[in-house]
């Protein structure tokens, strides 16, 4: 019971920080790599409760291509930036003939192609990403019935494909915040008759570790609390 607490508080903290910290100068890196981390922990949390390792093992699938696509973004254009010359490809273009279109685009090309190609690789990899990410919210609702959770993950999805028309930024920003409320809105308990609550009835809560069991336990089905009398 205690790890839906602290998945709703620290999913939800983890969450708003990862939206504000790209906007804030200086600080904004460090704060968005803890509301990472607090939105690890909050996930693993869910997992934990609801006894479903797939939700965390597939958040951490789509950490993983989002780091990918991060890195080939950033390698690509790192080596397309040395391949044509450095920094003084940019003043080289400067002294350029602009009144010759086709002089100006033969130059730019080699550039205007590594950045296209990295572009791509990076969307592939997002792309992938919130295919798990969307697995991952898909199993949060089916266990917690927050039904945001899995419009969260399909919009996060929408957004990364449409990330190469420009309108994918605002529509994961919009998935951002739909996954804050998603947290916050979680229950302290799992509702009864969800997967992983064993059929748990109301009105019995586990005195070791706090949990709804069914009646007729004689056992705890989590913690292993022996409600039998003694022989």
């Amino acid at each position: 019971m205690e790890d839906l607490k602290n998945a709703k508080i620290l999913g939800g903290l983890g969450a708003l920080l990862m939206l504000v910290g790209w906007i804030i100068p200086t600080a904004g890196f460090l704060i968005v790599l803890v509301g990472l981390i607090l939105l690890f922990i909050g996930v693993k949390y869910i997992a934990d409760e609801t006894k479903d390792n797939t939700i965390f093992r597939n958040y951490l699938y789509f950490f993983i291509c989002t780091f990918i696509a991060i890195v080939a973004v950033c390698a690509i254009l790192f080596v397309t930036l040395a391949s044509v010359g450095g920094i003084a490809y940019f003043t080289s273009f400067q002294d350029m003939d602009m009144t010759d279109p086709m002089a100006v685009f033969n130059y730019l090309s080699p550039f205007l192609v590594g950045c296209a190609a990295a572009f791509l690789i990076g969307w592939i990899f997002l792309i992938i990403g919130a295919f798990y990410l969307k697995k991952s919210y898909n199993s949060i609702t089916e266990h917690t019935k927050v039904g945001l959770f899995k419009t969260t993950g399909l919009v996060y999805l929408i957004g990364a494909f449409t990330l190469i028309i420009g309108i994918g930024v605002i529509i994961i920003i919009i998935a951002k915040i739909m996954e804050i409320i998603s947290f916050f809105t979680l229950p302290d308990v799992l509702p009864t008759g969800a997967p992983g609550t064993i059929g748990q009835q109301p009105g019995r809560i586990c005195p070791n570790c706090g949990r709804p069991i069914p009646m007729d336990s004689q056992v705890c089905p989590y913690c292993g609390k022996d409600f039998r009398p003694p022989i």
